[in-house]
């Protein structure tokens, strides 16, 4: 696998195996979304990644990412309009896209 290569992707361009995501594609998916990754971003991802470790699971919609974001991380970030302004759109989608992991199962 190149430096520019991503590991191998659905049609939604979540990754088949979420045990191939490292930092570096992180980038680079970010970077399809037009997404420069900051530490505010970072702490999001990995916190997804350990959300995955823990329930085996993608937060299966976007209310109950924001809730698990808000129980783990605080009210100043888990709040849907923090979420959205770091990722655009369905934030849960967008993150866990970002994150390498499953799509979230109730995101539209």
């Amino acid at each position: 696998m190149t430096n520019r290569t991503l590991p191998q992707r659905n049609n939604e361009g979540f990754l088949e195996d979420a045990h191939a995501w490292d930092e570096r594609v992180a980038k680079l998916i970010a970077a399809e979304e037009g997404l420069s990754l900051n530490e505010k971003h970072w702490e999001i991802l990995h916190f997804l990644r350990d959300f995955y470790k823990e329930h085996e699971m993608s937060p299966p919609s976007n209310r109950l990412f924001v809730k698990a974001v808000k129980e783990a991380l605080g009210e100043d970030r888990g709040n849907s309009i923090y979420l959205m302004q770091l990722f655009p759109g369905t934030p849960a989608k967008t993150a866990c896209r970002i994150a390498g992991l499953p799509r979230p199962t109730n995101c539209l």
